[in-house]
């Protein structure tokens, strides 16, 4: 399902009182981001990735929460098992009840399953898939126009915003720098692997009629809005 509206609706905040569970997909560079923080204030719950709920489970010392500390420690992956029930417990926190924006989980079908069963057992359900389109090249350009000053930090990019001098920080005078994981191969490689691994995914959110899409590639204010009126139901 694609969601366009022409022109741009404003958005306009209001209380909710109805559950919105939202699943939130993306290539890196979409902005998934930038839209995810509008989007949680716009219904007013609370934006959850699955780094956010290991950190918050290892810091409240929860049995899965210590377990994924000791694989994170040893710098492995944490298996389904743990990352499900990590997720389980998050989902179940009274700041939930009213809804949740999920980021970054589920990632494979195995995931996305046990993702049904867990809101089954809870007496809930997904509501909406949103997933930013944008052209493979203009991620490219996104990701691998990035530069950082190596003396202050400062962020940069070659196109969107451009320091006033090439190669030179506005605000120390410091060297910019490109990092080694944003040159084009390895975002390339990045993309692709995304790719292969939710395109399954988006068909099996499309299948069950979940799956919104929307033009990422828009302006930002552009792409809220539509998020915000596919996920109301204005189109």
């Amino acid at each position: 399902m694609s969601c366009v509206i022409n022109p741009p609706e404003p958005i306009v905040l209001k209380a909710r009182n109805t559950e919105m569970n939202i699943l939130f997909m993306g290539p890196p560079g979409a902005g998934k981001g930038t839209q995810a923080e509008r989007i949680v204030e716009e219904f007013q719950v609370p934006h959850i990735s699955t780094g956010d709920a290991f950190r918050l489970a290892m810091k409240q010392g929860t049995q899965l929460g210590q377990k994924a500390k000791e694989y994170v420690d040893q710098g492995l992956l944490v298996p389904d098992d743990v990352t499900n029930g990590i997720v389980r417990e998050r989902l179940q926190q009274d700041d939930c009840s009213k809804g949740f924006l999920l980021d970054g989980f589920p990632r494979t079908l195995s995931q996305a399953e046990a993702l049904d069963e867990m809101l089954k057992d809870m007496d809930r359900k997904i509501d909406h898939v949103v997933n930013l389109k944008v052209d493979r090249s203009l991620l490219l350009a996104r990701l691998t126009g990035r530069r950082i000053c190596k003396s202050c930090g400062s962020t940069y990019h070659v196109l969107f915003n451009p320091p006033a001098q090439e190669g030179i920080c506005d605000k120390c005078n410091g060297e910019l720098y490109q990092r080694s994981d944003d040159t084009e191969e390895k975002v390339g490689t990045r993309l692709d692997e995304y790719i292969s691994k939710t395109a399954p995914l988006l068909a099996y959110y499309e299948e069950k009629g979940l799956l919104r899409e929307v033009d990422g590639e828009k302006e930002i204010d552009t792409v809220t809005s539509e998020i915000v009126s596919c996920l109301r139901g204005l189109s």
